[in-house]
């Protein structure tokens, strides 16, 4: 058996089961750890049912079974003299690692950013990431009829998505700092203004109040943007269904635009990425064929 451990918001977890998708589809029995990163009361939400989507989950003793973590007392005498012996498996740096596929049993843990885990399935991928009914269950009446006049006005409009991420990126500057910068949606935004005169810039951001100010310091025109409200941290699923419906993307170094943009299944669709994901580490495989890579 195979243990992925769930990690990060939304766009992490969609990747994650992702690859569970794949793994199965190699006939192999997967489960997920959604216990060691979510027991908190800081937890990020676990977001995938809004697809309908319903997982395996690994069992504690499943978990300390593959890596080595039960509490006996005979347990934590054999590590204090021949150490751990562990069956976790990082995933390397952050390019497609094609040990992810063949190890078994295994704890997989890492991000599994990139589309070669899963290209092969695509169809049954696209299948699986399906809005449904459930998005709307327990949505207060005004923000489900705000959402729906966002989709309509998507619908009607040749719209780009523009996803801005601040708040937890601006923290951690060594990892993100001088990649979606004020010069990269700059230069995106007027590469889609060139390549589409008409087009309405829909722009998603944890911080919509700092977007609105953006915008007005920099555009004169302020009916060619709409930013999108009303949405939060635990709804954050509202946000991506909008972005995918939109025809063109301007995505921020992040996995939750980059499956916003994923979701669109038309292949003329316009896709303008950061040229550089992640400071620290090489993240090439996170490219998909055909996207347009600025600079910042």
């Amino acid at each position: 058996m195979n243990i992925i451990r769930m990690t990060g918001g939304l766009g992490n977890q969609m990747f994650q089961y992702a690859l569970y998708l794949k793994l199965k589809s190699q006939g192999k029995e997967v489960k997920f750890d959604d216990i060691t990163e979510y027991e908190g009361r800081k937890s990020r939400p676990i977001l995938l049912w809004c697809f309908g989507i319903d997982y395996p989950s690994a069992s504690k003793e499943e978990i300390n079974c593959l890596t080595d973590g039960c509490m006996d007392l005979p347990s934590r005498i054999r590590r204090k003299l021949l150490g751990r012996r562990s069956m976790e498996y990082r995933e390397k740096e952050g390019c497609f690692d094609e040990q992810v596929l063949k190890k078994e049993p295994a704890y997989l843990t890492g991000y599994f950013q990139s589309e070669k885990y899963f290209k092969e399935i695509e169809a049954q991928i696209r299948d699986a990431f399906q809005f449904g009914k459930q998005i709307w269950n327990g949505l207060p009446k005004e923000q489900a009829e705000k959402i729906k006049d966002y989709r309509n006005r998507i619908e009607k409009t040749t719209a780009v998505s523009v996803h801005i991420r601040r708040g937890d990126y601006l923290e951690n500057d060594v990892v993100y700092g001088g990649i979606c910068t004020d010069s990269y949606y700059r230069k995106a935004i007027a590469a889609m203004k060139e390549k589409f005169p008409d087009a309405v810039f829909f722009v998603f951001s944890n911080e919509p109040e700092w977007a609105k100010n953006w915008i007005a310091d920099n555009y004169e025109n302020k009916d060619d943007f709409i930013i999108i409200e009303g949405t939060t941290e635990d709804t954050g699923y509202l946000d991506l269904f909008l972005m995918s419906l939109c025809s063109h993307y301007i995505i921020a170094n992040s996995s939750f635009s980059w499956w916003g943009a994923w979701l669109n299944p038309d292949k003329g669709k316009v896709v303008i990425a950061p040229s550089k994901w992640i400071n620290t580490i090489d993240m090439r495989d996170i490219y998909t064929e055909g996207m347009i890579k600025i600079k910042g």
